[in-house]
């Protein structure tokens, strides 16, 4: 979100902490199950292992990119931690701390919308000169991001681009922005039928760097934050890449725009090689095979992260 922006909203943070610890106490659970959102859940860890709660957390916080220190807290008071990220195994190793690798539950996500894609004639049909925008799904990073990707669309009258708009906001929120191009559309909670019918996506670093990988969607990773937030984050994380594509295969299989880098000409440029140059289509093809390969190795994420906790409450 930002610092400056979680600043703005620490009372409500504050308060919906309160009441989860006040609910918790009122509903006593055989186990407490955290799903990664750190700022939140280990003070809530911290508050609930001396009244002898059971805690599993799944999906690891990213201790990896920083605040480090944070490791010796989820040691304290996590009885299991899920990760669904393969290097994370090995890293929590450093620490003398057992963690459980249970696979990414995007793949099974993913491969039901694939398969319900491919039963699908309409949306095969679609599946030309299609570029998806996903520029994210808080109002201040779609105005950051999604005004530099509507100028390259504007440069490209030929392909008809969909932006994905988030579930959180009303169309009316868009359609300022959109309204002065008339190759660009957008479609409302049809994200993946954008990704399973596109030829090629600018993405927002997070999650649906991801997805679109896992879909086969060769892109170009945008990222703008406000100055201070950009500032501070480039001082504080400490890692090699933005997007999980990267992160995950160590490696920069698809490039990443940070911050002045994200201008409409270099876009541009990276956009269009994607469509034009293919050595660089199949490198990133062959790459995102290794990708989903690597992240379905640990099996039905789901399933598995449901009977870890299961066992930590049935008595063994």
């Amino acid at each position: 979100m930002g610092f400056a922006e979680v600043l703005m909203h620490l009372r409500t943070i504050l308060g919906n902490m309160r009441f989860c610890k006040e609910d918790i106490a009122a509903y006593k659970p055989d186990v407490i199950v955290m799903i990664d959102f750190p700022g939140f859940n280990l003070p809530i860890a911290k508050w609930a292992k001396p009244l002898d709660y059971k805690i599993a957390w799944y999906i690891s916080p990213q201790v990896w990119a920083w605040k480090e220190k944070r490791v010796k807290d989820i040691k304290a008071t996590v009885d299991k931690m899920l990760c669904i990220l393969p290097f994370e195994k090995e890293y929590y190793k450093k620490f003398n701390y057992e963690v459980e690798y249970v696979g990414h539950p995007l793949v099974e996500v993913i491969t039901k919308a694939k398969s319900e894609h491919a039963a699908s004639k309409s949306l095969s049909n679609q599946k030309c000169n299609t570029i998806a925008l996903l520029p994210g799904s808080r109002k201040q990073e779609i105005l950051k991001k999604l005004p530099v990707m509507l100028e390259v669309a504007k440069r490209m009258p030929a392909y008809q681009f969909v932006v994905a708009q988030a579930p959180g906001q009303e169309d009316s929120f868009y359609q300022p922005l959109l309204k002065d191009y008339p190759n660009v559309s957008s479609v409302k909670n049809g994200t993946y039928d954008l990704l399973g019918s596109a030829t090629a996506a600018l993405v927002t670093s997070g999650t649906a760097t991801l997805e679109t990988a896992l879909f086969g969607v060769p892109e170009v990773v945008c990222y703008k934050a406000n100055p201070i937030s950009y500032q501070i984050a480039k001082r504080i994380i400490n890692i090699k890449y933005i997007s999980l594509v990267n992160l995950i295969m160590d490696k920069p299989v698809v490039k990443e725009l940070i911050q002045h880098d994200m201008n409409p000409d270099r876009v541009y440029e990276e956009l269009n090689k994607l469509l034009t140059d293919q050595e660089t289509i199949n490198n990133m093809k062959t790459d995102y095979d290794n990708l989903w390969n690597l992240l379905s190795s640990g099996g039905n994420a789901s399933a598995k992260a449901a009977e870890i906790i299961v066992s930590m409450v049935l008595p063994s």
